[in-house]
């Protein structure tokens, strides 16, 4: 998989595919990930990006010329299957999501800044828009940061347990059961009985007990989902 992502602000976004489990991915070849400075297709002498709205109001508004630009030499080295803005009132990102866009084969990212872009971006060269959640940020950067960690990590080889991936939270609709390690009692707290048994029918039956329940509680919408969809999971 190959991630582009367009920035204002390139340098917020080192350290995070620069470390652990983004690192990895990009060692093995299993993903690639190049954080591009808008402001190097900017042709403005002090390589601005923004300029102000028409109609007046506060706020400065991020210019269509040069992610025009950045977006159609990106898309000229390769075939890309989808352009993503990362914006507050976009599709939201859930599990579902990230597994679809983790089949893809080539992605572009763009971070909006300021009070966002000129609409005809959104218009006309974007394909889809992706929210993390409903509240705002000082930029896209992170958000587009979440979004590449939930993808790449669902990548085949990503992970050094292949079946991790497939047992975590939200992948069959349920937030994960309860794990324990050694030592087995500490400070008189035990882990369950269940767990020592040896018995992985009984043991497993009690994880999902256990992710039923603590779904139940903690995000009951979830099972609400899932009994109108008996096939759905977080989309």
């Amino acid at each position: 998989m190959h991630i582009d992502i367009l920035s204002a602000v390139p340098r917020l976004l080192d350290s995070w595919f620069n470390e652990s489990i983004l690192q990895r991915a990009q060692q093995k070849g299993l993903a690639e990930v190049q954080v591009h400075d808008l402001r190097d297709w900017s042709t403005d002498k002090h390589r601005r990006l923004d300029d102000y709205p028409f109609g007046g109001g506060a706020g400065m508004v991020m210019t269509i010329e040069p992610i025009h630009r950045a977006i159609t030499e990106l898309r000229s080295k390769r075939e890309v299957d989808e352009v993503i803005y990362m914006s507050p009132d976009g599709e939201m990102l859930g599990q579902g999501l990230a597994n679809q866009l983790s089949l893809k084969g080539n992605l572009i990212i763009l971070c909006g800044h300021y009070k966002g872009v000129d609409e005809r971006v959104r218009e006309h060269l974007i394909t889809r828009e992706v929210s993390i959640g409903d509240y705002v940020l000082s930029g896209g950067e992170l958000a587009a940061a979440v979004l590449s960690d939930a993808v790449i990590r669902l990548l085949p080889g990503v992970l050094g347990d292949e079946t991790s991936a497939l047992s975590d939270s939200f992948q069959d609709g349920l937030v994960a059961p309860p794990d324990y390690t050694r030592p087995a009692e500490y400070q008189g707290w035990k882990i369950p009985d269940v767990l020592l048994s040896g018995h992985q029918a009984n043991i497993d039956a009690w994880r999902h007990q256990q992710a039923v329940e603590r779904t139940r509680l903690r995000r009951p919408e979830l099972l609400d989902r899932s009994e109108r969809d008996p096939g759905a999971t977080d989309r």
